[in-house]
């Protein structure tokens, strides 16, 4: 087994890690602050795995095909995923703190919570870690330039 991951060893831990964390948010409705850090994080690392791969096929791909720059176009594409989906969930993380602080200071048991929901933001960063298999597919079916790339995924 060589050193370092290959490119496509890359996207399949990202496509795992993905769906990993897409089946988290669907199967969880919660707003709890701790999960929802545990999240952003999660969608940080995917973010960083990404970067990381779009560095290395950057640097030892040629630029000169439209097929060369289908898939660094597309390894970018996974990487503002994960971002967006992290930003998503950093909404939901203020807005359910902010929620609880509303609770907590209200003098009646009735509280009007303003604007989209912790929820609706998960679904947001859902459709967005929806999006990340799909274009790892899309550059293995293409074609995956530089097998033997020197990476190291971050960790």
């Amino acid at each position: 087994m060589p050193d370092h991951p290959a490119p496509a060893q890359i996207l399949d831990r990202i496509t795992t890690d993905a769906l990993a964390l897409d089946r988290a948010l669907r199967t969880s409705t919660t707003d709890d602050a701790y999960a929802l850090a545990a999240w952003i994080t999660e969608t940080q690392d995917l973010a960083d795995t990404a970067l990381y791969l779009f560095r290395g096929l950057a640097q030892h791909t040629p630029h000169s095909t439209s097929a060369d720059l289908l898939v660094l176009e597309r390894v970018a594409h996974i990487a503002k995923a994960a971002q967006d989906a992290g930003a998503e969930l950093a909404a939901a993380l203020a807005r359910a703190v902010e929620n609880r602080r509303r609770r907590a200071d209200a003098v009646s048991q009735r509280v009007v919570l303003i604007g989209p929901s912790p929820q609706q933001f998960i679904e947001s960063a859902i459709d967005l870690l929806d999006r990340i298999p799909a274009l790892c597919h899309a550059i293995h079916r293409d074609r995956l330039a530089a097998p033997n790339l020197p990476t190291h995924p971050p960790h």
